[in-house]
């Protein structure tokens, strides 16, 4: 059975599409941290970090979050890019996926 994301990305269940490209597919997170709130994920299933095989999946989600902070008028004033892996790194879908947030100013992290 497909994960949420795969479905997602595969447009079997709606989400606003903010960019696709043949390696990635990036939409609105459904609860926002802030203004912007991109969740930023490849279009073949990785369940985490370790999953990764090649750069080029990992160029190709940077690629797609500068793309995105271009259009969402956020790439000059900063955002942050997020990856939780695993259930104690904070990881709820087990899809690989970076999440985009920006938009306002955010705090530091520890």
């Amino acid at each position: 059975m497909a994960c949420l994301f795969c479905k997602i990305a595969a447009k079997e269940i709606p989400a606003t599409i903010r960019y696709e490209d043949d390696d990635v597919v990036a939409f609105d997170d459904i609860h926002p941290k802030a203004p912007t709130h991109v969740l930023i994920v490849p279009r073949r299933h990785l369940a985490r970090v370790q999953d990764f095989d090649d750069g080029a999946i990992a160029g190709a989600l940077f690629i797609a979050a500068r793309r995105i902070a271009i259009s969402a008028d956020i790439a000059e004033t900063g955002y942050r890019l997020v990856v939780n892996n695993g259930s104690d790194g904070g990881q709820e879908v087990e899809h690989l996926h970076l999440h985009l947030i920006g938009g306002k100013k955010l705090g530091a992290m520890a």
